[in-house]
């Protein structure tokens, strides 16, 4: 009955789902067939912040986001799987897992996927997922009582040196990141990809206050270090990083704010011998939390 209702282009892959369901243990997907359905209108409306704040949601598209968020036990409220994307073994495997969890997954064709992904290629998974809070006390506590080690972005704005920062993060075992009032929602699409799912792995607190990120460095003994060009600044590897640290990363074109600079401990820069009179945020970055993460290594 099933294949007297389907158009001939997907009869093959028809049969070669039922092949993977006989090896696998994928249930049969709802089908949504139309794009006024609410499923997809949420995930439209989840592509703009103000939505994603009401809802306390947000998407991740894209298999190898979805494959990490599901290891990391992100709350998953529901998933997007188009037709093409089920002949794929590891698509197959996610699905298999959400379902294992009771979350409901809905099968659509490409056309409708496409007019809900974000991404010009998509892979044909999207999730719609919760976002998740975390306190001071995780973002501050490092593993086997490693001292604390945080990137801190303040008012970065552009989506890729935001979730490339997240990225370079988890890669160098930061414990936490910080995000100050006016940097860029971690939730949207572009950070979410730009982290390559990294945002899955490593916690983070959003729209922290100054003031109140000042007053948290104090309370809990961590020692703030800001990226800066100025007369009293060390080189960055001439800095000391083994003590709870925060490192300090500002606005792609005015640094680190007045207020921090004034309130940090310490200041370094990156020395360069070429002609370019800056770096990229993010790549200052990866280069200062390398150094830490090697003095780390030596103790």
């Amino acid at each position: 009955s099933d294949l007297m209702i389907r158009p001939p282009g997907e009869i093959g892959n028809f049969y070669r789902r039922l092949v993977l369901r006989k090896e696998n243990t994928l249930k049969e997907l709802e089908r949504i067939e139309s794009s006024a359905n609410s499923k997809l209108k949420l995930v439209n409306k989840l592509h703009n912040h103000k939505y994603r704040k009401e809802e306390n949601l947000f998407v991740a598209d894209g298999i190898r986001l979805a494959e990490m968020a599901i290891q990391a036990q992100w709350p998953v409220k529901f998933a997007l799987a188009a037709t093409e994307s089920l002949n794929n073994p590891r698509v197959v495997k996610a699905v298999e897992e959400l379902q294992e969890r009771k979350c409901p997954v809905y099968e659509l064709s490409q056309d409708l996927y496409s007019k809900v992904s974000d991404t010009v290629n998509g892979q044909g998974l999207l999730l719609v997922m919760g976002q998740r809070l975390f306190t001071w006390q995780e973002v501050l506590t490092g593993k086997e009582g490693e001292a604390p080690l945080l990137a801190v972005l303040d008012g970065i704005q552009d989506p890729g040196n935001a979730g490339n920062i997240i990225r370079t993060a988890d890669a160098l075992g930061c414990t936490g990141v910080i995000c100050l009032t006016g940097t860029v929602d971690l939730f949207s699409d572009k950070v979410v990809r730009a982290s390559m799912g990294s945002i899955f792995n490593i916690p983070f607190l959003d729209n922290v206050s100054r003031d109140t990120f000042v007053d948290a460095c104090h309370d809990n003994d961590v020692i703030m270090v800001a990226t800066a060009l100025d007369k009293l600044s060390l080189k960055h590897y001439m800095a000391e990083y083994n003590s709870p640290t925060a490192v300090v990363f500002g606005n792609e074109g005015n640094g680190v704010s007045q207020e921090l600079m004034e309130a940090v401990d310490r200041k370094v820069y990156i020395p360069m011998s070429g002609k370019a009179e800056s770096l990229n945020v993010a790549s200052a970055a990866a280069i200062v939390l390398y150094e830490a993460n090697r003095q780390r290594a030596i103790l």
